[in-house]
């Protein structure tokens, strides 16, 4: 391959200075460089020969036998029922025969929804966030709340995907989802660094803000809570007890962290899109949502099926902790609503967006088999799931036309 850095202006004919005509043939070489020619390639066959020997005498040491043993060499080929979601004892290596389709398919709506942050344009955006009356300091609040949390909120899912989640689900089309997932939630990261850096807002106060603002702060300390014993090398699933530690992290994280901690964020910058403002913005949160709803709904999947295949987990006891962790996470979101809307801003304030928080966790509970908590509660943003099920339509501001393949939208029915 041809190395740029080793070519000079200097080697380059010019119009000034032509390509010089072809030399005429040397003469033969002389006898003293035959020589040296001869003894390099001596010195080359020697160095090779002792490279073989070395790479020969490892392969003898190789203890072949116990690599065999550990492929399971000549073992019976996969048999779908011996396929689980934890615990399994098939081969995590053989992605078919599917024993959930469900899974794969949730695999190739993700890859058909492929997006990437910089194909939106931020121009109104950056020339309304620079305007001195463009914008409210409630709704400039908004802004920063929303990317000061979620830039973080997506790396916690992320690490608790690749550090815990994808080592102890054994199931081979599960986990090719969720390394989809993983893939998505860096996508998510990069575009709230895209708008950040966008809008020219101070770096280090957004993206500290879950060390600084006490309702940030307070999420993103519960989402940790739930992860640091799964995140652990010596963790393994095989007992009750580690089975629902990893069942408790699964309902923790789709449940709430990305079923409900998300939720006033995305209706709040969605308002904002829908009055032609930060309409940017509003798009990439669009496409976040329209992700997350996938991933919400492939985790309640997941969870259904681990609780199919081990009911002994599901006893009264762990589901009144798990109603009790909603309900928490409920809260903690609520809290978070109070803090960014200290008044009525976008048609919305803190009431009205505890009623809908209300409802999303029973929506939450009802996915997962657990009786809801909030009787009556009312979905008052019904443009929401308008938004969340995107087929195939002109995206709100007309900046260009979408085309959506979603297969795994949320059903506010």
């Amino acid at each position: 391959m041809l190395n740029w850095d080793d070519f000079h202006e200097d080697d380059a004919p010019t119009a000034e200075q032509p390509s010089p005509a072809k030399a005429p043939a040397a003469a033969p070489a002389a006898e003293p460089e035959a020589t040296a020619v001869k003894e390099a390639a001596g010195r080359y066959q020697a160095a090779d020969s002792d490279r073989l020997a070395r790479a020969r005498a490892s392969l003898e040491e190789l203890d072949v036998a116990a690599g065999l043993e550990e492929l399971e060499m000549g073992a019976a080929r996969i048999d779908v029922d011996d396929k689980r979601m934890i615990n399994a004892r098939a081969d995590l290596n053989q992605l078919v025969p599917f024993k959930y389709e469900w899974a794969w398919q949730k695999y190739l709506d993700g890859s058909a929804n492929h997006w990437m942050p910089q194909e939106i344009n931020m121009n109104a955006d950056i020339a309304l966030w620079k305007s001195s009356d463009g914008l409210t300091a409630d709704e400039r609040r908004i802004v920063e709340r929303s990317l000061g949390y979620f830039s973080t909120a997506d790396s916690l899912v992320a690490n608790n995907l690749v550090l815990a989640v994808y080592r102890l689900i054994t199931n081979p089309e599960c986990r090719q989802y969720l390394l989809r997932q993983s893939f998505e939630e860096a996508i998510h990261t990069h575009a709230y660094q895209y708008c950040v850096e966008s809008l020219g807002m101070d770096e280090g106060e957004v993206f500290n803000m879950y060390r600084e603002v006490p309702s940030v702060s307070a999420k993103s300390a519960w989402s940790l809570k739930h992860t640091q014993s799964l995140a652990r090398p010596d963790f393994h699933t095989g007992t009750p007890e580690t089975d629902q530690e990893l069942l408790r992290n699964l309902i923790a994280f789709y449940c709430v962290t990305e079923g409900i901690f998300f939720y006033c964020g995305f209706s709040q910058i969605l308002s904002m899109g829908r009055r032609n403002k930060m309409t940017g913005v509003a798009e990439q949160f669009q496409y976040i949502l329209r992700d997350e709803s996938m991933h919400l709904n492939f985790g309640v999947d997941m969870i259904n099926q681990i609780k199919i295949e081990n009911p002994h987990l599901w006893t009264a006891e762990f589901q009144d902790e798990v109603t009790q962790m909603i309900l928490e996470g409920t809260e903690l979101e609520v809290a978070y609503a109070r803090d960014t809307m200290p008044r009525g801003v976008l048609g919305m304030n803190a009431a009205i967006m505890e009623e809908y928080l209300h409802f999303i966790c029973n929506r939450r509970l009802a996915q997962i088999g657990l009786k809801e908590q909030f009787p009556g509660a009312q979905n008052p943003f019904p443009w929401m799931s308008e938004i969340i099920d995107l087929r195939k339509e002109k995206n709100f501001f007309e900046t260009r036309v979408t085309e959506y393949q979603v297969g795994g939208a949320l059903s506010w029915d």
